[in-house]
C-alpha cells in the first residue's frame, strides 16, 4: 500500500512502480468482489434484487451495487488519495463523474458490465476497472468470471489474457468487417444516421453485448471494430487501453482519439488496427 503521505504528484511520477507492486493486488480485489458479490447471485437473482434505472434496457442489481461498494473500499485503501468513479455512484450523484478530469488518481469501475446478460443468466458479463490520472489511462483489468477469463493491460507494457500476450492483428483481406454497434435505445437521431453508414458492402454490423467483452474480442482479433454512441467512461476505459496495448486504435467521428474526460464527437470506434479505425470513421462520417 502507498503511504498516506505520498502525494498525487509523486504517484504520477512513479505510477510504474505502483503498478509493478500492486497490479496483482488490484486483480485480487476484482476477483474477490466477483466471488463475494456477483457469482453467488448469478442465475440466482430474486425479483427484489433487480431494478430499472432508466428503462427496461438499463438494469441494476444488488450484485452491481455491492460489488461496486466492495471495490470502492478496497481500491481506495490500496491507493490513498485516489478517488473511485463507479457507475452506480454516478447514478446516485452525477457530480461524482467530474473526478475523472481532476487531479487525483481515479479508479473507473463498472461492477457488472452487461447487467442485462447477467440478469438473464447469460455468461457474457464482466467486471471492469481502470486506473487513470489527468485523463490518461494507466492500467486496466477486465474479468469475466462466468467465463473464467481475466485480461489486463498496463500502458506501454502490453495487453494480456490469462497471462498470454494479446495481439489484435488486422482483419483478413476480402472478409466483411465484424462491427459491434450501439443499441438503438442509446442513440440520438444524428447518431442513428451515422451508424447507417455501416450497412454497406464489406461490413457486417451487429448489436453489441457487454462493452468490455466487445473490447476484449477486438484485442484478441476475434472481432474487428466497435461503433459506440455513448461516452460513459466505466464502459470504455478498461477496454480502450486493452485494445491500444494489443496494437489497436480508437477514433471519434472527427478522427481524434477518444477522451475518457468526455466531449467526444460521437459515434466513435475502437478497432484492431489504425487502418480499420479510419475506415469505420469514414463510413460513419459519410451519413452523419
Amino acid at each position: 500500500m502507498i503511504e498516506d503521505t505520498e502525494t498525487n504528484e509523486e504517484f504520477l511520477a512513479g505510477h510504474e512502480e505502483f503498478l509493478a507492486k500492486h497490479a496483482a493486488d488490484v486483480e485480487e480485489a476484482v476477483r474477490a468482489a466477483a466471488a463475494a458479490e456477483i457469482m453467488p447471485r448469478f442465475r440466482r437473482l430474486a425479483a427484489h434484487e433487480v431494478d430499472q434505472k432508466n428503462g427496461p434496457h438499463d438494469l441494476v442489481t444488488d450484485a452491481d451495487r455491492l460489488a461496486e461498494r466492495y471495490l470502492t473500499e478496497t481500491l481506495g485503501a490500496l491507493l490513498p488519495g485516489s478517488v473511485v468513479v463507479g457507475e452506480e455512484a454516478v447514478h446516485a450523484n452525477p457530480a461524482t463523474y467530474e473526478a475523472i478530469g481532476g487531479d487525483a488518481p481515479v479508479w473507473i469501475v463498472d461492477p457488472v458490465d452487461g447487467t442485462r446478460q447477467f440478469v438473464h443468466g447469460d455468461p457474457g458479463f464482466c467486471t471492469l476497472v481502470a486506473l487513470a490520472h489527468h485523463g490518461v489511462l494507466l492500467a486496466s483489468w477486465t474479468y469475466a468470471p462466468a467465463r473464467g477469463q481475466f485480461a489486463t493491460a498496463v500502458r506501454g507494457q502490453g495487453a494480456f489474457l490469462d497471462g498470454e500476450r494479446l495481439h489484435a492483428g488486422s482483419p483478413a483481406p476480402g472478409r466483411d468487417l465484424q462491427v459491434a454497434t450501439s443499441h438503438p435505445d442509446y442513440t440520438t437521431d444524428d447518431q442513428k444516421r451515422a451508424l447507417l453508414g455501416l450497412w454497406t458492402d464489406g461490413v457486417a454490423p451487429r448489436a453489441c453485448g457487454s462493452a468490455g467483452l466487445e473490447y476484449l474480442a477486438i484485442a484478441r482479433g476475434e472481432s474487428d471494430a466497435t461503433a459506440f454512441s455513448w461516452e460513459a467512461a466505466w464502459d470504455h476505459a478498461a477496454g480502450l487501453l486493452l485494445v491500444e496495448e494489443a496494437g489497436g486504435a480508437h477514433l471519434t467521428l472527427t478522427g481524434e482519439p477518444f477522451r475518457i474526460t468526455g466531449g467526444n464527437a460521437l459515434p466513435f470506434t475502437a478497432a484492431r488496427d489504425a487502418a480499420t479505425a479510419r475506415r469505420v470513421v469514414g463510413l460513419l462520417s459519410a451519413t452523419a
